[in-house]
């Protein structure tokens, strides 16, 4: 539990999960803020998967800069998608990867890796791989899914035990989440000030996140005008955040939905999160007018 705010868009929510539950926190690691935030932005549909919708394939790589208000760099994530073998079944394998860079790993290393391994029809993840090391903080974790029993099986390396928990059905981890949801395009249909509701396996619990859509925007980012959705996580203030809405997200309003930028309203500031690179696109990014 980690003292140091260091990158929006690293996509953990370790820190995000303490915040929304009130478990003991302390500021050290914003890897875990991003992956609420990127899953926080897409709709939930409580069913398997749409086959027929798909915002993402194999080759998909996009890489996201974290800096301060006054454009001090803190690190950068990676996410990016690859084909796996699973059980003898060809899945994807997708990973977050997430550091710091330049002072802020000088003061606070951080270097955590995500991996899922997903069901390329339902989106249902099969198998997790956990391995943070944040200022000498370290994790090292596996789990498998059985969807059919809805259990994960999570083995923890560095303690040396394994543990079955009970998961809802569409019960999905960290990772996956993000990449299940991209893949319903309903989150069009939504009207402003509407709310959204997510399942999370994390830890050993099923956490339930909530979200309002706020409407679109024209954002201006360094490809140009990118349309999109915008959306707003509840979290708990007092903390690390000023207040309970104080972290917004945008998305492009295409097929995509691809995260293009965060901003949280921190109690010591604000951080920013900024598509930096992308390549592979499963369908093309919808930019209104070129920079």
């Amino acid at each position: 539990m980690f003292d140091w705010i260091f990158c929006l868009a690293t996509f953990g929510m370790n820190i995000v999960i303490r915040i929304l539950y009130s478990k003991i926190i302390s500021m050290k690691s914003t890897f875990y803020i991003t992956l609420l935030l990127l899953v926080s932005s897409f709709d939930q549909i409580e069913n398997s998967g749409n086959a027929s919708y798909k915002a993402y394939d194999v080759g998909e790589w996009f890489e996201f800069r974290m800096h301060y208000e006054n454009f001090i760099d803190a690190g950068k994530a990676e996410l990016s998608v690859k084909e796996a073998t699973f059980n003898g079944k060809k899945v994807y394998h997708t990973k977050g990867y997430g550091y710091t860079t330049g002072l802020t790993k000088f003061f606070f290393k951080v270097e955590d890796d995500y991996q899922s391994f997903i069901d390329k029809e339902t989106g249902r993840p099969y198998k997790y791989i956990r391995k943070i090391n944040e200022g000498g903080y370290t994790k090292d974790q596996e789990g498998i899914f059985d969807q059919n029993k809805q259990t994960v099986l999570v083995k923890d390396f560095k303690n040396k035990t394994e543990t079955t928990y009970s998961v809802t059905e569409n019960a999905q981890d960290i990772l996956s989440a993000f990449y299940y949801l991209r893949n319903h395009p309903d989150i069009e249909i939504l009207n402003t000030n509407d709310y959204l509701e997510i399942d999370m396996f994390f830890d050993g619990e099923i956490f339930k996140f909530k979200l309002k859509y706020l409407g679109k925007e024209d954002l201006k980012t360094k490809f140009g005008v990118v349309p999109s959705l915008k959306f707003r996580p509840y979290v708990q203030s007092g903390r690390v955040f000023k207040e309970k809405e104080s972290v917004t997200v945008w998305i492009s309003a295409d097929k995509n939905k691809l995260p293009i930028k965060f901003k949280a309203d921190l109690a010591v500031g604000s951080l920013n999160a900024d598509l930096e690179r992308f390549r592979g696109l499963k369908n093309p990014l919808m930019i209104k007018a070129k920079k």
